[in-house]
């Protein structure tokens, strides 16, 4: 077994190696860019080294510089974790010649599974089954339309070099193919370095269903079982789980076969994942192959109670697999969510800023947190906006999902946008949750088929979460007039009072939320045992008291229960009923013009990439006007209206912040016709 590994990853995957590294007794280096210089995964190494500034291009993509590193810190061997360097070829090639061991599939393997259409290639020949498409060599457009007028609409675009949805997209007639073709192009090359795609089949309402498999020096390979990773959100996953819901044992025997035989076919050494799509008969496909440990390990570990990062230094360093197959243990159910910094309500736009506030779950054989961020920690543009994997296990698939509803109830992140509330619609949605009685139920295209539903709007905050809100100022209110007391000559002084005592006046205090886009006046009368609210038209009678790390113990209306605040400046965030509401104290600053919309901003930093548009051009409402690229995603901006483009602040190639204005816009005028309408 190896003395020393260096990890070339950072977050989640860095902190997951380096637990099971330090159990077996090894020694871990982490290697950070500038920018994750006090990062988790650094803090819970022996050993740490700077390779680069923020932007993963001049850091953690960068082999030499990791290669360095190791030599530095005497490392036997490399992990590369997944994303980053995990499926390069010639980083697993640098990493041999440089006498160390990569901890991971052959270079060969990987270069045999990276290329989407050779990898097809591979598997026509071992008997793998495919889905009809163009996997050739030529990427001449004309050519490729051709192709997908042969193969029949709708067509999937996808890049192929890579996964995970980039440089992905969903074509339903011929007319829509040349945009989608130069879209896929530059996301892929953005994202992958390689621009070259390929063209297949669309099957509609299919399952996304993959299988674990392992195999090491000896000859010896397995499988352990299957993950269904259907719930999806522009072609990346928002939960998994094992085992897959209504997959019987035929179907199972069959899929597993397949994978080995990918496996077998490029000699494959190490953890591996062969994905499938299957279709609404049960029939199945090979998609492609991840030549690496995937994010969604952990359901699988908790379902066979196998470490698969154990399994992997061990087969790295030599040791042959230490199960058969059919000692393979299948217990219970496991479920995966993802918890990411991102907003579902604009088509899942990553989010960034500072976790101001972070409470997890509590851990048990049941709940599993896997995260690479603490309280304190910014989540930044440069990276994948992970916060945290939530896995949950039960005997059986109804435990588990009544486990995972109760760990995301638990779940408080203040002081960024997440999609806690949206994973909690998912998981107590019909179609979802019904998914073991109907498995007909599960497929890729759920959340957009029950959208108006699972984005529901959850309208204004309750009359409680204001009066929550109130208490949470009016206490806080009283704690810093009884500190006044405490420093004053007079303490006992009735100007010092925080009783709500007045001179010949009532004994109230007036407060305003604003409340997405409407505000509530509150008055709150003092009274012997708390407040009496005056709320949105009725009376509200509210007490409580602080019981430690921003806990209330609140009475509302004579109903006890516990909530959370957390207040940042004039806003505060309750969490409540398992989930969380943002207000803010509203006040009289005048909010910022936002004259006659006429300008538009970026939405999150990036870098403009197309400009689509000059100025003077008159254009309708959703005309595509610039492409800006954040996060290895591609945003584009469009009209808001019809109107005319007056200016343009950028060229592509430019970085833009966040509400950055890209260009100006003057809204056309209303007709005559339009006028006599209103």
């Amino acid at each position: 077994m190896f003395d020393k590994v260096l990890i070339a990853n950072r977050g989640e995957i860095a902190c997951r190696i380096a637990r099971t590294a330090k159990r077996l007794g090894i020694r871990t280096v982490a290697v950070h860019s500038e920018a994750d210089a006090r990062a988790m995964h650094v803090s819970v190494c022996d050993e740490a080294f700077l390779i680069g500034p923020p932007a993963a291009r001049d850091s953690y993509l960068r082999s030499d510089r990791i290669l360095e590193a190791a030599q530095r810190a005497g490392a036997d061997a490399i992990h590369p974790g997944y994303g980053f360097l995990s499926e390069n070829a010639d980083f697993a090639e640098a990493v041999e010649g440089a006498g160390l061991v990569f901890v991971g599939p052959p270079a060969s393997a990987i270069r045999a599974m990276g290329s989407k259409s050779n990898s097809k290639a591979i598997m026509a020949a071992a008997g793998v089954p495919l889905v009809p498409g163009y996997h050739g060599e030529s990427q001449d457009a004309e050519e490729l339309a051709t192709e997908a007028g042969r193969i029949g609409y709708p067509v999937l675009i996808k890049a192929s070099a890579g996964g995970g949805g980039k440089g992905m997209r969903i074509v339903r007639d011929a007319r829509a193919f040349a945009d989608a073709l130069a879209s896929a192009r530059r996301e892929a090359a953005s994202a992958f370095g390689d621009d070259r795609i390929l063209v297949e089949k669309y099957l509609e309402r299919p399952r996304h269903v993959e299988m674990q498999v392992f195999a090491d020096t000896h000859g010896n390979a397995l499988h352990l079982f299957e993950r269904d990773c259907s719930v999806q959100r522009r072609h990346q996953k928002v939960l998994e789980e094992a085992p897959a819901p209504g997959l019987d044992g035929q179907r199972r025997r069959q899929m597993g076969s397949a994978a080995l035989a990918a496996a077998r076919a490029v000699n494959y050494v190490g953890a591996g994942t062969v994905e499938f799509i299957l279709d609404a008969t049960g029939q199945f496909f090979f998609m492609e192959m991840n030549t690496r440990l995937q994010v969604e390990h952990p359901v699988t570990e908790m379902i066979t109670g196998i470490d698969l990062v154990e399994w992997q230094l061990r087969v790295a360093a030599g040791e042959p697999l230490p199960l058969a197959q059919d000692q393979v243990p299948l217990h219970g159910h496991a479920i995966e969510a993802r918890i990411y910094a991102e907003d579902p309500a604009r088509d899942f736009l990553p989010a960034i800023g500072r976790l101001d506030h972070l409470r997890e779950p509590a851990r048990s054989e049941h709940v599993r947190v896997d995260t690479g961020v603490r309280e304190g920690d910014d989540i930044s543009p440069h990276y994948d906006p992970m916060i945290a994997k939530l896995v949950c296990w039960d005997l059986d698939r109804a435990g588990a999902l009544r486990r995972m509803r109760r760990a995301l109830a638990d779940y408080e992140i203040a002081g960024v946008t997440t999609n806690l509330d949206f994973l909690a619609s998912v998981v107590t949605h019909r179609a979802f949750a019904e998914a073991h009685h109907d498995p007909g139920l599960l497929d890729t295209g759920l959340i957009e088929r029950y959208r108006s539903e699972l984005f529901e709007d959850r309208g204004p905050a309750g009359d409680d979460v204001i009066a929550v809100a109130a208490l949470s100022r009016l206490l806080a209110s009283r704690s810093r007039a009884r500190e006044r007391a405490s420093r004053s000559s007079d303490p006992y002084s009735p100007w010092n009072l925080a009783t709500g005592w007045r001179l010949n006046e009532d004994n109230h205090h007036a407060l305003e939320f604003r409340d997405g886009e409407r505000q509530v006046a509150v008055i709150a009368h003092f009274r012997a045992r708390g407040y009496e609210l005056e709320l949105n038209g009725r009376r509200v009678f509210v007490d409580g008291e602080e019981i430690g790390d921003g806990t209330l113990a609140v009475t509302i209306d004579g109903a006890r229960l516990l909530v959370r605040t957390v207040v940042r400046g004039n806003e505060i965030t309750i969490f409540a009923h398992g989930r969380s509401h943002r207000l803010a104290l509203h006040t009289r600053e005048a909010e910022r013009d936002a004259g006659d919309g006429g300008s538009l901003v970026s939405p999150m930093p990036g870098t403009v990439i197309g400009v689509l548009v000059r100025p003077g051009d008159v254009v309708e409402r959703g005309a595509r006007l610039m492409l800006v690229e954040a996060m290895k995603m591609e945003h584009t901006i469009t009209a808001p209206g019809a109107g005319v483009v007056r200016e343009i602040f950028f060229a592509p190639g430019d970085p833009v912040g966040e509400g950055v204005e890209l260009l100006a816009f003057e809204p056309a005028s209303p007709t005559h016709d339009e006028e006599g309408k209103r």
